[in-house]
């Protein structure tokens, strides 16, 4: 266990009422236990469910330290915290991720299921964990934060940056868990992805690692999806956001055409907007799939016609999450992933102190992946 010298204090971006701008407050950093660590946070990444969190969209506890995508150094390591999710010695100063959440290992989900993504009883950093319970730096967008026991936590890879590593800190693994664990992309396959944010690129990424035969990234406004083309994430790129609602069948009709009137074999949906779920059945070819991604919030209901499923004879698979292993696999892809697609590009540092500002960039879009830099 790495000495501590004296009481350290951590400033870190509160949640203190919904709708309102965050406050940044100071907390004691505790000391490492058994089983756990202190990490000194050195980007903590702004998801669109952040944007949502501070809206009041879910049922969250409040005071909370946000932030569920993080990386840093390790600052301390208590007792029995000696190796990495891979079994590599971890000390201090070992740049570090770890897994948003802890999965109980005991309801049912877990149990019988086995499937962790659905646990009853999942505890999320910056989520869950209101500053009202020990520790109170329970989220990344602070200069610390407190793991606890039973935390994923993974080395970063030589020669990964870490601001590609951020890029995809939380889609990257959600879509690990899409499309290795839900429905994976077949060598040869035409793909259309649905959204072209972090979770919309991390799909169409790897989609192209997966042998995708052409990837096709319907999403906007123009300026995310030359982001994405200089990128060299997708391999052809249609606005369906710049032109208005009269434009949407045009561009539709567009995707089908480019898939030689028949639809895309896998059509995978990251928009978030429920719209998008029947716009996608339309796209899909018969004997196809439909992969729902995006929806992580209540959005509300969209209109669906069950004759597209029957028809098309679709396959609509949903998935939601992910793992501490779904985040192992993609720290593993991350040296294929950075030499393939200029990942540092999509990210946009701000300091923590101006948080605020960085939270309305990701809710105007006008930033693709902004991350807090302690």
């Amino acid at each position: 266990m790495t000495p501590r010298a004296g009481v350290l204090d951590g400033r870190a971006v509160v949640l203190e009422r919904f709708g309102e701008p965050l406050a940044l407050r100071s907390f004691e950093v505790p000391s490492a236990g058994p089983g756990e660590l202190v990490v000194a946070c050195n980007y903590g990444g702004i998801c669109g469910t952040d944007v949502h969190l501070s809206q009041g969209h879910l049922d969250i506890p409040t005071p909370l330290v946000l932030g569920h995508e993080g990386l840093g150094t390790v600052h301390e390591t208590g007792p029995g915290c000696g190796q990495d999710a891979e079994a590599r010695p971890l000390r201090e100063g070992d740049t570090v991720m770890w897994a948003s959440s802890i999965a109980c290992g005991v309801c049912v989900p877990c149990r019988q299921y086995r499937e962790p993504t659905l646990c009853e009883n999942r505890e999320t950093y910056g989520v869950n964990r209101p500053t009202t319970q020990s520790p109170a730096l329970s989220g990344s967008w602070a200069e610390y934060i407190h793991l606890r026991a039973g935390t994923t936590v993974v080395r970063l890879p030589e020669g990964v940056g870490p601001l590609a590593a951020m890029s995809l800190a939380c889609a990257g693994p959600t879509m690990v868990h899409a499309l290795y664990d839900r429905r994976p992309v077949r060598v040869g396959e035409t793909v259309v992805v649905q959204g072209s944010g972090p979770v919309g690129l991390a799909a169409a990424a790897f989609a192209q690692l997966s042998g995708a035969a052409r990837v096709i990234v319907v999403g906007g406004p123009a300026a995310r999806l030359d982001l994405a083309r200089r990128a060299g994430i997708g391999d052809e790129h249609i606005d369906i956001v710049d032109g208005g609602q009269d434009a949407t069948d045009k561009v539709l009709q567009e995707v089908r055409d480019r898939t030689g009137g028949r639809g895309a074999d896998l059509v995978i949906e990251c928009a978030g907007v429920p719209a998008a779920v029947a716009q996608g059945l339309r796209l899909a070819r018969r004997g196809g799939a439909c992969l729902v991604v995006g929806q992580y919030t209540d959005a509300g209901d969209t209109l669906i016609n069950p004759h597209q499923i029957v028809h098309r004879q679709l396959d609509v698979i949903g998935s939601w999450a992910f793992t501490g292993a779904h985040l192992v696999d993609y720290i593993r892809l991350l040296p294929a992933l950075t030499a393939r697609f200029d990942l540092e590009a999509l990210v946009t540092p701000y300091p923590l102190a101006s948080v605020n500002e960085a939270v309305a960039a990701v809710s105007a879009g006008s930033v693709m992946k902004a991350v807090l830099a302690s």
